[in-house]
């Protein structure tokens, strides 16, 4: 059966423990998106950091955005440099050092520490973003055209399995130091120690397992036109040759921009509208966690049968459905019915954008393209949470209008993806492989 499942779903050549070593990575990341981004330290930032200014939440949507302007500025040339010289392991690895190391450096803020909190948020959030690009790339090495649904979705749900993980041993030890006595500036530090550690240990199997195939016998390696900035205007003019990529970044953009609002913000939103405690926030992210691993995992088979355009529709429905109800939400028992279709939908569409970017990239030029899709989530991850800012500093703290805005994101991403024809944008990508060889 095992052996069934490795003819028919990965590229020949590439065994098992590989695909698990891959997904291992998402396992090892994803307790910096929940715990860091989340779960605590955003809330942490807000609260503390800031000192619970009217400015706290706009200081935070600028950092990160800040972080991604970075990403999306140097992704597609480093994306290109590793074709070149098939370094995605290696770069893959310094993002990964320099993440962990910097996630432990936060639990050095404290009070005040407003310059500190936001340099080393710059800092991992641009090496988590790379480091989850230069993966995303080995997806069309490991897995055959008509499967790489099915294997991005296992990936997302293994990861969000790593960031309940984290999570969980995050939660034991706030309820062990709150029982204490112990405030935020006492317990949060020890979750960023937690969060590191975590991501350190397991991405151990990620560099164990996982093979770097560009460059290697028979596999071919892009030759990029130019260098630096050179290289990075040349990526982009690619997008002429490949307009359904083109149009895919642009859905991605919007879509990625309700996305990056709910998993930055969505500890604020509870904490400053629903009133929830730290607890009962890490307990509702630890939920949509859960849904958000089953959501990629069942997403992932569905896409690959019904059409990858098709399964990122339904997706965006359930997204519009779940601003409904948080934007109504007055009890707490709708807005974790809320939480529930975020986590659904928050699997199933990361996996799903990636598996579209992996049948939509030239094989020569993955990475680059990875970058290429880096660079739309990275400009989503500014555009969502600075308009959500902004908005609550218009409205002198109105969370649900900020919250009813990110809906119109899912919206518009709809009426992009309408448009989408995979099919013609596999044709175009043949096509550029070709002129390139």
């Amino acid at each position: 059966m095992q052996n069934d499942i490795a003819r028919t779903v990965l590229n020949e050549g590439v065994q098992r423990r590989e695909v698990f070593g891959w997904a291992a990575y998402d396992f090892a990341n994803s307790g910096y998106t929940t715990v860091v981004l989340t779960a605590v330290f955003n809330a942490y930032f807000v609260g503390v950091v800031a000192q619970g200014h009217d400015w706290g939440t706009l200081a935070w949507t600028l950092t990160l955005g800040v972080s991604s302007l970075l990403i999306m500025f140097t992704a597609p040339g480093i994306g290109a440099y590793a074709d070149r010289y098939g370094r995605k392991k290696l770069l893959l690895g310094a993002a990964t050092v320099a993440c962990v190391l910097g996630t432990a450096g936060l639990a050095l803020v404290g009070r005040g520490d407003l310059w500190l909190a936001v340099a080393l948020i710059i800092l991992t959030n641009y090496a988590f973003s790379l480091g989850e690009t230069l993966n995303g790339a080995f997806l069309p090495e490991l897995a055959r055209p008509n499967h790489v649904g099915t294997v991005s979705g296992w990936g997302w749900s293994f990861g969000y399995f790593g960031g309940m993980l984290t999570l969980g041993l995050s939660l034991a030890w706030v309820m062990q130091q709150q029982a204490a006595g112990a405030t935020a500036e006492q317990f949060v530090p020890g979750t960023m120690l937690i969060t590191a550690v975590v991501f350190a240990v397991a991405s151990v199997l990620t560099f164990v397992l996982l093979r770097e195939r560009a460059g290697g016998q028979g596999v071919r390696v892009h030759q990029p036109d130019e260098s630096g900035l050179q290289q990075l205007w040349r990526s982009y003019q690619k997008l002429a040759h490949t307009p359904q990529f083109a149009r895919l970044l642009a859905c991605g953009v919007l879509y990625q921009a309700g996305i990056s609002v709910v998993i930055t913000l969505a500890a604020v939103y509870a904490a400053e509208v629903m009133g929830f405690t730290q607890t009962q926030t890490m307990m509702l992210v630890f939920l949509v966690n859960i849904a958000a691993a089953l959501g990629a995992f069942g997403f992932g088979y569905l896409q690959d049968r019904v059409g990858h355009r098709r399964a990122l529709t339904i997706t965006l429905v359930a997204w519009m459905l779940m601003v409904v109800l948080a934007f109504f939400a007055r009890s707490a028992t709708l807005f974790w019915v809320a939480a529930v279709f975020a986590g659904l939908a928050m699997g199933s569409s990361q996996s799903c954008g990636r598996a579209m970017v992996a049948l939509l990239a030239p094989p020569s030029m993955l990475a680059e393209f990875f970058g290429l899709w880096a660079f739309a989530t990275r400009l989503a991850a500014v555009v969502g949470p600075v308009t959500y800012g902004v908005i609550t500093w218009v409205t002198e703290g109105n969370h649900r209008i900020a919250m009813l805005v990110t809906g119109l994101f899912f919206v518009l991403a709809w009426g992009v993806l309408r448009k989408l024809d995979m099919a013609a944008g596999q044709r175009q990508a043949e096509a550029l492989e070709a002129e390139k060889s």
